[in-house]
């Protein structure tokens, strides 16, 4: 079973930018679809950005869509999100998930795979 360990998060000032990574272990990425998700206090679990498993589409949300970017290196067994221009509505604890599902509307009850979250900051 593939599992996923978030990084790179951190405090960053508004207009700043993060890379966080998913990396994977105990199987390839390969043929999974990486979905991000955020969540931050009292508000309800954000999806950010869905990429299919050949990493060719990928839908942002409205509130990233522009500043945001995801890519998966399946050399290196991992998938990336790099932030531009972060502002403090960004502040969240960021989450990666993976599925075998195909394309990028996958149903929730196929993301089986979860990793742990990396905390992102955004303040001046």
């Amino acid at each position: 079973q593939v599992q996923l360990v978030e990084s790179g998060g951190g405090s960053v000032q508004p207009g700043g930018s993060l890379r966080l990574s998913c990396a994977a272990s105990g199987g390839s990425l390969a043929n999974y679809a990486i979905r991000w998700l955020r969540q931050a206090p009292g508000k309800e679990r954000e999806g950010v950005v869905t990429m299919s498993a050949n990493g060719i589409d990928a839908r942002y949300s409205t509130s990233v869509r522009g500043r945001f970017i995801t890519s998966k290196d399946t050399a290196a067994n991992a998938a990336y999100l790099q932030m531009n221009n972060l502002k403090p509505e960004d502040t969240a604890v960021y989450i990666c998930e993976a599925s075998r599902g195909v394309g990028v509307s996958i149903p929730d009850f196929m993301w089986d795979v979860r990793g742990q979250g990396t905390q992102v900051t955004v303040s001046s």
